[in-house]
């Protein structure tokens, strides 16, 4: 055996030609692109660098997201900002420390493109990278059309670390997996919408309104819905909007009723309400636009903003849907959300006092720290045979899910059954109202319990007792039922693009 035969076959200690070659060929590409010449690079890349620093550009970017006022951009810019504080966690206490790789050399790099500050952390993986990445894989999970608007600027921000000399190629492509990963590892956490699409049935047949011809909306002046439903009517011409005050709602509903082929209704959950109550009365099919604060029944529909409805007016696409029935001796009503007793509907009211003048979340932030800090015994009443106390009662038109951490929502709004909540009487509400809220869909414990029926009554309810339907207030005595009317009402939703 030769000398070169043994220098082909013998190995130095700490020698490992595949990850040798590797480095190199990382090397080789950095000297490329140092050489390389990159029309109009030289005054974006490295001021965009910059303003990647410590998350800057994708803060602002998600500002500009949430000022857009769409529920989906909103969610778009949470998931990605979520996703962006994931993946900087996972570089900084995993990633610079696991792999304690040199920066390159500056040597290759023009004087013009290199940053004034050099970064003094190590160069495996790009946190630049990781950053531009995760906020732009979280924001098209949740958008994918913002997604693609924000995509070219995270690419350019990982290339600008080439580009300026201060990480090798291999980092750069290490940090942008690493990003992808945390936005889906968000998405396992928090499931996008698309993710829990609500079922495409029961089909219902309507008529497909090209340029929203026979669609007469109602809207709400109150709830701030004047823009929502200008666009709509930009993207339905043909359209009739009638725009009211609170006082003029019911009536206009009325008269809209009595000429239109299609109901419509912008405003709040109250509004909504007595738009569905309209449209049973009068066999219309209905149309809602969200332009309320929370908008539950809308959005569990898949209908979050004028586009959609458009979309589905224009298709003809429509479900039916179950409606909730309560009564109570002469007092009667429908709700499309929840009906509840007990300590909820004093809140509601309480936060009623308050948000004309302190605003509406603030309002229901002071309604509850005063509820539940009041002296107050539960509400004593007989459940389907059983007397017990109740602190809280919740009738759901619907069963509401969770889905990892995310509040709980409707995916089928046609199941028959009513999702009831029920929280035990004891000394402490406030804790017991937490533990049910936290525990979600568990059926079983010491403060609260939950059932799926298709009707409740509830007995020996004392007078004065407040009842909450969709966001509304009355006062029940004696006898409460709750009851399902399956498939009752037909609604415009956007069967497909969801």
């Amino acid at each position: 055996m030769t000398t070169s035969d043994l220098d082909l076959t013998t190995t130095k200690p700490g020698h490992h030609p595949l990850r040798d070659s590797a480095l190199a060929l990382d090397r080789r590409l950095f000297e490329a692109a140092a050489d390389r010449n990159w029309p109009g690079a030289g005054p974006v890349l490295p001021r965009l660098s910059r303003c990647a620093n410590h998350g800057a550009l994708w803060f602002a970017a998600a500002a500009a997201l949430a000022a857009s006022r769409t529920p989906r951009a909103r969610r778009a810019a949470t998931r990605g900002l979520a996703s962006l504080s994931l993946a900087s966690l996972a570089v900084n206490t995993l990633g610079k420390r696991s792999v304690r790789r040199p920066r390159p050399a500056l040597d290759p790099v023009p004087l013009i493109r290199q940053l004034k500050r050099q970064p003094i952390t190590t160069s495996f993986p790009s946190g630049h990278a990781a950053s531009a990445a995760a906020f732009a894989t979280g924001v098209a999970l949740e958008s994918p059309l913002w997604g693609a608007v924000v995509a070219p600027v995270a690419a350019s921000v990982a290339l600008s670390r080439v580009y300026t000399g201060v990480h090798f190629p291999s980092d750069v492509l290490a940090g942008a997996a690493l990003g992808v990963g945390a936005a889906f590892a968000v998405r396992g956490l928090v499931p996008t919408r698309s993710q829990a699409a609500p079922p495409a049935r029961p089909r219902a047949e309507v008529p497909a309104l090209l340029e929203g011809e026979g669609l007469v909306l109602v809207a709400n002046t109150a709830a701030g819905t004047a823009e929502r439903a200008r666009a709509l009517r930009d993207d339905l011409p043909r359209a009739e909007v009638v725009e009211c005050e609170p006082r003029d709602v019911a009536a206009e509903l009325e008269k809209a009723a009595g000429r239109a082929r299609v109901l419509g209704v912008c405003g709040g959950d109250g509004t909504v309400n007595a738009a569905a109550r309209v449209a049973l009365r009068h066999r219309l099919p209905l149309a809602v636009l969200p332009g309320g604060t929370l908008n539950h029944f809308a959005y569990d529909l898949g209908v979050e903003d004028a586009r959609d409805l458009a979309r589905a007016l224009r298709q003809g696409d429509a479900v039916r849907v179950d409606v909730g029935r309560f009564s109570c001796g002469d007092e009667h009503g429908v709700f499309l959300n929840t009906c509840s007793v007990g300590v909820y509907p004093e809140l509601v009211r309480e936060r009623e006092r308050w948000s004309h003048r302190i605003g509406g979340w603030p309002a229901g932030v002071l309604a509850a720290r005063r509820v539940l800090r009041a002296g107050r015994h539960p509400l004593e009443a007989e459940l389907q045979g059983r007397t017990r106390p109740l602190w809280l009662l919740f009738a759901g038109n619907g069963t509401y899910h969770r889905l990892g951490l995310a509040p709980g929502r409707r995916l089928d709004l046609a199941d028959g059954q009513l999702d009831v909540r029920v929280v035990h009487g004891g000394r402490r509400p406030a804790a017991r109202l937490l533990a049910a809220a936290l525990a979600g869909p568990l059926t079983r414990s010491p403060a609260h319990a939950a059932v799926q029926v298709g009707r409740l009554r509830l007995d020996h309810v004392a007078p004065g007792t407040l009842l909450a339907y969709d966001g509304e207030v009355i006062d029940v005595e004696g006898r409460v039922t709750l009851e399902k009317l399956p498939e009752a009402l037909t609604v415009y939703r956007p069967i497909t693009g969801y």
